[in-house]
């Protein structure tokens, strides 16, 4: 497995510390820097890459150590997050990393993750062939012959590099890109979101390969989502399965792929099977904004609205990758969507640590405006109250106020600290549904008013041009998905065809 070391420091990593950890292996190892100057790399005397030192991030939001890597902070404020990637192929680049973490720790303060890896030792490294066996091995490491080596006929080993700029990953296929991850939270980093630019840039699939405790974050879940991307969950029984579906899998032709049964059907591992059901939730608030074009606006305050109304207060702070690093500020993520339009814009956004909350935020520059695309999603523990009877006034609000398109509010049986395990949750059931005065419009008041299901559609805003507000039930009901489906089948009969 990849082996990652974080140093957390309440200084900033400057060129001194910098250089007294890339001294952990000696003068003899070189230097290099790719991605623009965001990564140094130490590589050994044949060329051989051994450890990633990414450029140090400022988190100014609390509770990220403590969601990431169950860690408490460092220190009050602010500090410094940097991330440092040990190759799979050379046996001692993993103390390498460590040595290089804990020197910036003791220049700098703070702390390692994971505890007790960090040390100042100057760590030698061992000659070698510039062969990946070893990369091949840990992959293949409690495959319980889940087939060949997946190594084999790859470019393997970390920071692998192909021709046509994929950035650094474990494995290396014509068809996928393979990166292996041992961490107790796979986040949405930076460096993982350049790999899937690039992968599907390129033409792969980027497949994450981990052991069974690990679990992925919400973002990276939904990158992941829908072959041939995969999380690829390592099994003493089957080999390898989909975390996400369940499939068992096989490493077949350059790539994790469905183990077909002599049937030609597809097996589903006992360990995704293997859930306990304990009462704690979540609620999933997802809703589209479309707004007129206006040099005068601001956005992201229709997600503060919404988090302000379910939670008491609004987010904490927001980004474009994992760890969520700035303190919320609409200003300066409206400028940051406005400079890369007409491109859309992902962001993430997260809540205080007492309330677990994360949200994603997508805007999108139209003919017509500005679309914000948002999820937000809030864990609840099995005793804590979960405020449905704020979902109706929130819709109110909306409408009144942030140009509401369209919401669908959900609730599904899943952990509370909105992290995902390998193993299967049930789906989301509808709580409720409300569409704006422009598809109201377009669809009909009468239409819109008078549904084929068992719902009291509730009029919002102004009576001349209203929206609809549908309450769906407790979340409790999966029979409800039928009265949905049929809903929107209604409503888009009614809506005006293109062309």
């Amino acid at each position: 497995m990849t082996k990652d070391v974080i140093a957390l420091t309440p200084a900033m990593p400057d060129t001194m510390a910098l250089l007294t950890g890339l001294y952990a292996g000696g003068p003899d190892l070189g230097v290099s820097a790719g991605h623009d100057g965001a990564v140094i790399q130490l590589r050994a005397a044949d060329g051989r890459p051994l450890v990633s030192l990414e450029a140090p991030l400022l988190v100014q939001v609390p509770g990220e150590a403590e969601r990431l890597l169950g860690i408490p902070a460092v220190c009050d404020g602010p500090y410094w997050w940097t991330e440092v990637r040990a190759s799979t192929a050379v046996p001692e680049a993993e103390r390498l990393a460590g040595s290089v973490a804990g020197r910036l720790t003791a220049l700098l303060g703070g702390g390692t993750w994971p505890r007790g890896v960090g040390s100042t030792d100057v760590v030698e490294v061992g000659g070698g062939d510039g062969t990946d066996a070893e990369a091949g091995g840990a992959a293949e490491g409690g495959s319980g012959g889940a087939g060949e080596d997946i190594s084999g006929g790859a470019a393997a080993g970390v920071y692998a590099e192909a021709g046509d700029g994929q950035p650094a990953v474990d494995v290396l296929t014509d068809s996928t890109a393979v990166v292996l991850a041992d961490r107790p939270v796979v986040p949405l980093t930076a460096w993982l979101s350049d790999i899937l630019r690039t992968t599907v840039a390129s033409g792969r699939a980027l497949q994450i390969v981990t052991p069974p405790h690990v679990r992925l974050g919400l973002p990276l879940r939904a990158a992941l989502t829908g072959a041939p991307n995969r999380w690829v969950v390592q099994d003493p029984d089957c080999g390898y399965y989909d975390g996400l579906s369940g499939a068992v899998l096989r490493w077949q032709d350059g790539t994790f792929a469905p183990a077909r049964t002599e049937e030609g059907e597809t097996a589903v591992a006992d360990a995704f099977a293997d859930a306990t059901v304990t009462g704690e939730r979540q609620l999933v608030v997802s809703f589209r904004a479309v707004h007129a074009p206006d040099e005068a606006l601001v956005l992201g305050g229709a997600l503060r609205t919404a988090w302000t109304a379910l939670t008491g207060s609004g987010p904490a702070g927001w980004g474009t990758a994992e760890p969520v690093n700035l303190p919320w500020s609409e200003r300066q993520l409206t400028d940051l969507a406005r400079k890369r339009a007409p491109e859309p814009t992902q962001l993430l956004a997260v809540g205080t640590p007492g309330r677990p909350g994360l949200a994603t935020l997508r805007v999108t520059r139209t003919g017509s405006g500005v679309t914000e695309e948002a999820t937000l999603t809030l864990g609840y523990g099995p005793d804590e109250h979960i405020p449905l009877d704020a979902v109706e006034p929130l819709a109110r609000t909306l409408v009144a106020g942030h140009h509401l398109a369209t919401m669908l509010v959900t609730l599904r049986r899943a952990r509370r600290d909105l992290t995902v395990p390998a193993h299967f949750e049930a789906p989301p059931i509808p709580v409720a549904f409300t569409l704006g005065a422009d598809d109201v419009r377009a669809v009909g008041v009468e239409r819109a008013t008078r549904t084929p299901v068992e719902v009291r559609p509730v009029r919002l805003g102004a009576a001349g041009a209203p929206a609809v507000h549908y309450p769906l039930g407790e979340g409790t009901d999966a029979a409800v998905w039928g009265d949905f489906q049929r809903l929107m089948e209604h409503l888009r009969a009614g809506a005006p065809t293109e062309g």
